[in-house]
C-alpha cells in the first residue's frame, strides 16, 4: 500500500526510470481500481499520503515538502511536473508528429525515398517501389536549460500553487526557445510559393499545395498572425473550448515568436515533425532534497528532424 513505502534519493536515480516510474513499480495504480484513488497516479497518492495539498482554497506552502526527509523527497517531483507541465503546454505539442528518445547525442533517422508514381500497374509487373534508408547525416541534439536560483528562505512561505505558476512559466520559456529550433527545421528546404503581402487568398493558395497530404495547422509570428485573424474571412471565427482557432480551411492557426515575420508554415502536423530527446527534463535532485536551492538547473537535450517533406509548404511575403 502507498502508505508502506519508503521514500528516499534512490528512486530518483533508478535507470531508465522516471520517480513516478519507480514509485509505480512499487505502489501500482491497478490495484486501486475501483475505489476513491483509482485517479491518482502514484506520487497523487504520496502527496495525499503526506497531506501535501498544491492547490484548491487550504493549498499549502513549500516548507509542507520539509517537514521531515520523506516528504522532501517529494519535492523535485513537484518541482518537474509544473515545469513540464509548462513545457508541455506549448505549441510542441501541437506540432510534432512522433517523438523519439535517443541515447546519444546525435540521432540517425531513417529517410523514405516514395518519389515514384502510384500508378496502376499490368499483371506480373514490377510495382513501383518506395525504399527506406538509413539517414547519411545525423541530427546533432542540442542542449537547452535554465538557471534557477531560489534560496529556500525566500521560497519557504510561498504557497505551492503560485510557486507551481512560477515554474510552469520556466517550462514555457523554456519550450519557446526549442520551438525556434523546430520552426527553423520545418522551414528549411520546403517547398516555397511568394506572395507580395499576406491576403486570405495567399493562404488559400498555400492550402492548395498540398497534395496527399492536408495542410492542418498553419505557424505565423505574432505579427502575421494578427494579420490573419483581422481577415474578412477569419474575423468572425471564435476561438474554441481549448483557445485554438481553426481557419476556413481547417488548419488550426498556431501563433510563435519563432516564425519570421514574413514566413508563414503550412504543416501536415500528423506527418511533418520528429522531436528527438535524450531524456526528460533534467533537474539536479539531490540539491532541492537537501534544500540547496541557490543554484538548481533544469536542462533538456534535443533535436528535430523532418520526417515528410511533402507534409511541409511555406509562404514567403516579399515585402
Amino acid at each position: 500500500m502507498y502508505n508502506d513505502i519508503k521514500l528516499e534519493k534512490g528512486l530518483y536515480n533508478l535507470s531508465e526510470k522516471s520517480f513516478t516510474a519507480a514509485l509505480e513499480e512499487l505502489d501500482p495504480t491497478a490495484n486501486y481500481c475501483g475505489t476513491p484513488l483509482e485517479n491518482l497516479d502514484a506520487y497523487e497518492r504520496q502527496l495525499k499520503r503526506f497531506n501535501i495539498r498544491i492547490s484548491g482554497k487550504e493549498c499549502d506552502r513549500v516548507e509542507k515538502f520539509f517537514t521531515s526527509t520523506e516528504t522532501a523527497v517529494l519535492f523535485p517531483e513537484f518541482v518537474s511536473r509544473c515545469i513540464k507541465k509548462g513545457f508541455d503546454e506549448t505549441i510542441l505539442s501541437s506540432v510534432c508528429a512522433a517523438k523519439t528518445v535517443c541515447g546519444c547525442g546525435q540521432y540517425l533517422g531513417c529517410v523514405l525515398d516514395d518519389s515514384a508514381d502510384y500508378t496502376t500497374a499490368d499483371e506480373a509487373a514490377v510495382l513501383p517501389s518506395a525504399t527506406v534508408r538509413e539517414s547519411t547525416s545525423a541530427t546533432v541534439l542540442a542542449k537547452y536549460g535554465r538557471l534557477v536560483s531560489a534560496s529556500y528562505e525566500a521560497i519557504r512561505q510561498q504557497r505551492l500553487d503560485v510557486f507551481g505558476v512560477m515554474l510552469r512559466s520556466i517550462g514555457v520559456k523554456l519550450a519557446a526557445s526549442v520551438t525556434k529550433k523546430a520552426v527553423e527545421v520545418l522551414a528549411a528546404d520546403a517547398e516555397e510559393i511568394t506572395a507580395a503581402s499576406l491576403t486570405y487568398a495567399d493562404l488559400a493558395k498555400l492550402y492548395g499545395e498540398f497534395d496527399c497530404f492536408s495542410m492542418n495547422a498553419l505557424i505565423a509570428s505574432p505579427e502575421a498572425a494578427s494579420t490573419i485573424v483581422a481577415m474578412e474571412e477569419v474575423a468572425e471565427l471564435s476561438a474554441d473550448s481549448a483557445g485554438r482557432i481553426v481557419l476556413p480551411f481547417g488548419a488550426e492557426l498556431i501563433k510563435t515568436s519563432a516564425a519570421e515575420d514574413n514566413t508563414i508554415i503550412g504543416i501536415d502536423k500528423d506527418f511533418a515533425l520528429e522531436f528527438i530527446t535524450s531524456s526528460d527534463l533534467i533537474m539536479e535532485t539531490d540539491k532541492m532534497i537537501d534544500r540547496q536551492l541557490d543554484q538548481i538547473t533544469v536542462s533538456i537535450t534535443c533535436g528535430f528532424r523532418k520526417i515528410t517533406p511533402d507534409a511541409v509548404k511555406v509562404l514567403k511575403i516579399t515585402e
